[in-house]
């Protein structure tokens, strides 16, 4: 004959009953509270500080019809790739500066730059046309020169263009997703 549960534990009287409940509700919450702290923090937003106007006698060229800015810092490593591409834009039409943090602090507070490497590309009015965060492809960054200089020159018009942009110039259908 086998014996059943009730044989094993004495029956509970009520206040038992509401201890044991109250007892596994404590247990609960402070799990999920144990829980609630191993959560990831939430995504990094990729909003980037951009000048939208630079005050060309500020740098090299100011007479050159563009200009190509890159805003860096001796202890960035992609830096070094992104000045050697950029460096190679430099051409008659084309002035080229490197504004490194160490040696233009100013410039870069001037212009609020926090993030390195920046490669700003503006017209004759200082008027920031692209921008680039990062070091681009070479492609990336000929092609958003040539889109700049000549709109409807490349396949991808979009390369360069800040995110605000991007939404003013998306289809209907895009912007709704």
């Amino acid at each position: 004959m086998g014996v059943g549960p009730c044989a094993i534990l004495p029956k509970l009287g009520t206040v038992e009953r509401v201890l044991i409940a109250a007892a596994l509700f404590l247990a609960a919450v402070a799990v999920a509270a144990v829980l609630a702290r191993r959560r990831p923090n939430p995504p990094t937003q990729d909003h980037v500080s951009v000048p939208r106007q630079l005050d060309r006698d500020d740098f090299a060229r100011p007479e050159a019809p563009w200009l190509v800015v890159v805003f860096t810092s001796e202890t960035c490593a992609s830096c070094v790739r992104a000045t050697e591409r950029a460096r190679l834009l430099e051409s008659p039409d084309v002035a080229y500066e490197e504004i490194s943090w160490q040696e233009g602090k100013q410039m870069h507070e001037r212009y609020r730059v926090q993030d390195v490497p920046l490669i700003l590309l503006a017209d004759r009015e200082g008027v920031v046309q692209r921008s680039f965060v990062g070091a681009p492809s070479f492609a990336d960054l000929t092609g958003a020169v040539a889109e700049a200089r000549e709109p409807g020159s490349t396949a991808n018009p979009d390369l360069g263009l800040p995110h605000e942009a991007l939404e003013v110039h998306a289809e209907p259908e895009e912007q709704e997703r």
